[in-house]
């Protein structure tokens, strides 16, 4: 099936040489550009010739370069179900520590995301984010964790926030029928793609407001009605979806957010320190304790 081609090429992968080996070492990491490459354009990138690229395509199983150039079109919009996720996933680590691996891929994903992110696109996020007169944040399954954590953090700041987090459409449209022009939408969308999450963005940009989306790839279907594109690398072969990019991205957006509303958001927090504290919100640390204490006798 055209939905196996990593599996493809980690049955393969043996076999291959060493130009071979640099072409899947690429379409395993940048599978949504290779997709639109002739090639041509392909071997050029890679650094082998167009042959080269040819002959992977047939090692690998394919009738031509076409039909590898549709399998990774295909990887695009279908991604890789939990069942094959577990197959690659399995053939990519083998004998390997598995802590040291997931965490290099990790890690790898965050150096991608930083420099394949939108410093101007980020900019214009930050912006419309203060400006706003509500915030709407959507995500659901797995992006809704992140979403959350997002939507926390923006609704202690400014307390506008609403989070949707739901794929029914009754309840998200409910949720939503009251956005204008002067709010912001937010939309967090990684493989599979949410289906409820293309529909409320496109929703939220006919009404005219801003709408940011996160995701993994400008060919996601969250990019069509989207103002800004924030790009954050996940895994499509992972187990798991592999959310720890996108988390760190978020996590800049907060901290931008808060640099540039600094004195504003100081005062915020310095109310809430005081509701908290008189609340008795928090434990009390230990260490206090143990101090006054020995300060008593």
């Amino acid at each position: 099936m055209l939905s196996n081609l990593l599996v493809r090429i980690d049955l393969s992968r043996k076999d291959f040489s060493k130009g071979q080996r640099k072409i899947a070492d690429y379409i395993e990491e940048h599978y949504d550009s290779a997709a639109f490459m002739t090639a041509a354009k392909l071997g050029e990138v890679v650094g082998v010739s167009e042959s080269t690229v040819v002959r992977f395509a047939t090692q690998i199983g394919y009738d031509g370069f076409p039909y590898l150039q549709k399998a990774m079109q295909e990887m695009i919009r279908d991604k890789l179900n939990s069942i094959q996720r577990i197959e690659v996933t399995t053939g990519r680590i083998g004998d390997s520590d598995v802590v040291e691996s997931v965490l290099n891929q990790d890690i790898d994903k965050i150096r991608r995301t930083i420099d394949e992110v939108s410093r101007e696109d980020f900019k214009k996020s930050v912006n419309a984010i203060i400006n706003a007169r509500n915030i709407y944040v959507f995500g659901v399954k797995s992006a809704s964790y992140i979403a959350n954590f997002l939507a926390y953090y923006l609704d202690l700041i400014f307390g506008n926030v609403h989070f949707l987090n739901s794929t029914s459409k009754t309840t998200t449209y409910e949720k939503l029928f009251r956005v204008t022009d002067r709010d912001v939408m937010i939309g967090i969308s990684f493989p599979r793609y949410s289906s409820m999450a293309v529909d409320a963005m496109s929703f939220a940009h006919d009404r005219g407001a801003e709408v940011i989306a996160i995701t993994d790839s400008m060919v996601a279907p969250v990019v069509k009605d989207a103002d800004e594109v924030l790009l954050a690398r996940s895994d499509i072969a992972s187990v798991v979806d592999t959310l720890v990019a996108p988390l760190s991205l978020i996590n800049a957006l907060l901290v931008a957010i808060v640099i540039e509303r600094k004195e504003e958001i100081k005062n915020t927090f310095s109310n809430l320190e005081k509701v908290w504290q008189e609340q008795n919100v928090y434990a009390v640390n230990r260490l206090e304790d143990i101090n006054k204490d020995k300060e008593n006798g």
